[in-house]
């Protein structure tokens, strides 16, 4: 049939009513939530009420609020006409996610409630390290990053390999460190605890990869190390025990994501 303006929807053909138990109160809670007063239609005592501020009632989500107390011997209920309607704003919680398309979200909606990613800093060391240290000691390898906001986080992504110098059966021990400060949680010697297999070890590389969300609350420019240290013989950084080759980078990549 003919019509003016917006097509009627058809899902909101039927009125929907709420009878109230009254007392002597001003505050009551609809069935159902309304965007404002307009979107029902109110009767007390088999009189419809006017809506709006400083008149009759006000109502937003489930809250209807009286100007004037009720009392126990009225008789009061409301029309939900938002329902029959089509109005233009949908009520607080309304929306289903059965009634959203597969691609009405768009990225740019996602991501205006999610943290960004600010920076990315990186480095790539090919420098061939070694250490016997019993404590921890920088493997040299470090990236550098001023966060642009107290609130950022900085996520911390490690790629390196070790190689030893003995068959036997050793282990080493990697964590992050701000600046001079230990990152490792409580509780535990090191993000990573590796021990080496023993057999024909100094004939093999092993790559390891580490990561770590640190929330440094600063806007001055840090530096992260991968620091180590070790359980017996000689641990190498990037090559196997029985050559000088560099076999391998270590990679240590900084992210700072915005809040």
């Amino acid at each position: 049939m003919p019509y003016i303006g917006n097509q009627p929807a058809e899902q909101f053909t039927s009125f929907a009513t709420q009878e109230f138990s009254t007392s002597a109160t001003t505050s009551y809670t609809l069935d159902h939530a309304v965007t404002n007063e307009n979107e029902i239609a109110l009767f007390i005592n088999n009189v419809r009420q006017q809506p709006g501020s400083g008149k009759a009632y006000t109502a937003t989500g489930t809250a209807l609020t009286l100007s004037a107390a009720t009392a126990s011997t009225d008789t009061m209920y409301c029309v939900f006409l938002g329902r029959a309607l089509q109005t233009v704003n949908p009520a607080t919680n309304s929306i289903t996610t059965a009634m959203i398309s597969d691609d009405a979200v768009t990225a740019a909606k996602i991501s205006a409630s999610l943290g960004k990613l600010g920076q990315v800093v990186q480095t790539v060391d090919t420098t061939n390290r070694s250490s016997t240290s019993s404590s921890f000691v920088s493997t040299g390898v470090e990236v550098s990053i001023t966060p642009s906001a107290t609130s950022s986080k900085v996520l911390l992504l490690c790629d390196y390999s070790l190689g030893i110098d003995t068959d036997a059966r050793r282990n080493h021990t990697l964590t992050f460190y701000r600046d001079s400060t230990d990152l490792t949680p409580s509780g535990v010697n090191g993000m990573i605890n590796c021990v080496m297999p023993g057999t024909n070890a100094t004939y093999h590389l092993f790559p390891q990869s580490m990561s770590f969300l640190d929330s440094p609350s600063s806007t001055s420019s840090i530096t992260y190390k991968l620091m180590w240290k070790i359980n017996g013989d000689t641990h190498y950084l990037g090559r196997k025990g029985n050559n000088t080759d560099q076999d391998a980078p270590s990679i240590l990549t900084a992210m700072e994501i915005l809040a």
